[in-house]
Parts: structure tokens; sequence; C-alpha cells
């Protein structure tokens, strides 16, 4: 029989080719969808995150809650982390007048907190040491900081930098290029890598997302969010269906 630790575990897929594509599809769909309620709704940013903030900690609960790994609830919770990531990030930089720059730099110190906290109390970031419900939720406060990270490190590269949706999204892929060599030829951290990879997924999503629906004339394709996010939807539910995940296993 599998001991508890690795019963909460298993609520943790692996990191495989998979996982990768979902989540880059995911994070497109936070972008889309993120807009389609903030913007496309005009609720507004503020009201936007009051929303996917608390369909992000009922999925969090329920996630925490789980006997074991469910595809569906984990990607549930992933697309609730990038949703209310979009709309948190946009309320800092534009609402708050922070700036693209200055919501990068505070939520990156807000990330790196997080994940410095986390390996204070429990020694180790890795996920294949997520065997508790308080590792757990460091995981998912850790994510969603992550998530938030990205939409405002995209909106900066794209805008301010002024390298457009296409030259962004560029730039993103070359970083996570490297990061897959250095995963396959060099020694640095798995972990290192992994968060790495997780962080520069979400800005990659949220220039995609931002080409697929932003006005022609701001270098987008003016596609209708509400058809993006729905296409981007189904892909999700197809993959999660075709590229079956295992669960993670702790460390031994």
């Amino acid at each position: 029989m599998k001991n508890s630790a690795e019963q909460v575990l298993t609520k943790v897929p692996e990191v495989t080719l998979g996982f990768w594509i979902i989540k880059i599809a995911a994070t497109t769909l936070g972008e889309t969808g993120g807009d389609a309620v903030s913007m496309s709704m005009d609720l507004g940013y503020l009201v936007g995150t009051g929303i996917f903030a608390a369909i992000f900690l009922a999925a969090v609960i329920a996630q925490v809650r789980a006997k074991e790994f469910h595809p569906f609830l984990y990607w549930s919770t992933i697309i609730a982390t990038t949703t209310v990531g979009t709309t948190l990030a946009d309320f800092a930089d534009r609402s708050l007048g922070i700036g693209y720059a200055g919501g990068s730099n505070l939520l990156l110190a807000l990330l790196l907190g997080s994940l410095f906290i986390w390996h204070r109390t429990l020694g180790s970031v890795s996920i294949s040491t997520i065997s508790s419900p308080r590792a757990e939720a460091f995981y998912w406060v850790t994510i969603m900081f992550s998530q938030t990270l990205g939409t405002a490190l995209g909106d900066w590269t794209a805008d301010t930098a002024g390298l457009g949706y296409t030259g962004a999204a560029i730039v993103f892929g070359a970083l996570l290029t490297l990061v897959v060599a250095a995963y396959y030829w060099t020694n640095l951290s798995h972990t290192l890598l992994f968060w790495s990879a997780f962080i520069l997924t979400r800005p990659l999503g949220a220039v995609v997302g931002d080409f697929l629906d932003k006005p022609l004339d701001a270098g987008g394709l003016a596609l209708s969010r509400y058809s993006a996010s729905a296409t981007l939807f189904a892909f999700i539910l197809i993959g999660i269906l075709l590229l079956r995940q295992k669960a993670a296993r702790t460390a031994h």
C-alpha cells in the first residue's frame, strides 16, 4: 500500500512534455479569459480579480482536500491561478499606476519571498517533497505569484520594451529553450530549472494571448476573447485526455 505522503503527492503530476504543453495553453487561456471578464465584460480589473480570487481559493481548497491526483482538478486550479494572475497584475500595473516595470519588480520580490519562506520552513521547494497540506499551500501560493509576475513581465516586454507580441514571444521561447538545454546538458539544479521554466511559460502565454485578442493596430489578430478562450479551453481538455499524466513520486 502507498503511504500517506505518496497519496498526497499523487495530486502533483510528473513534469513531462505533456505537462508543459498543457501549462502553456493554460497560461494563454488565463490571459484571454482574464481579459474577457475584466475588459470585454467591462467589469474592470478589481472586480475581475475578486471573481477569480474566489475561484482560485475554492479550487485550492478542493485540491488540498482531494485524496489523490485528479488531472481536471489540478489543471482547473492552474487555470484559476493564471486568470487571477492576469487581472491582479493588470490592476497593479494599470489601475494603481505602478507600471509594468514596477509591477514586475514587486511581484518578483513576492515570488522570491514565497520561495525563500517555503525553503526555510520545509527545507526544499522541490515538487518531489510536496507531502503535506502545508507544502501544497506553499506550492499554490508560489504558483499564483509566478503567474501574476508572468503577466506583468509579458506586458512590460511587449509594450514598454517595444518588442511587440511576436518579438516578446520569441524572447521567452528562446529563454525556455536555454532552460531545456541546461536541463539536458548541465548539472544545474532541476528544481531551479523547473521553477525557471514555470515562470517563463507564463509571460510566453501572456504575449501569445495578447497577440490573439488585441486589435490589429496594436499588433494583435483582433480575435474574439470569448472564442479564443473557448478554443484554448477545448485544447486543454483534449490535452488532458490524450496526454495522460502520472503522479509525481516523493524523493526517497
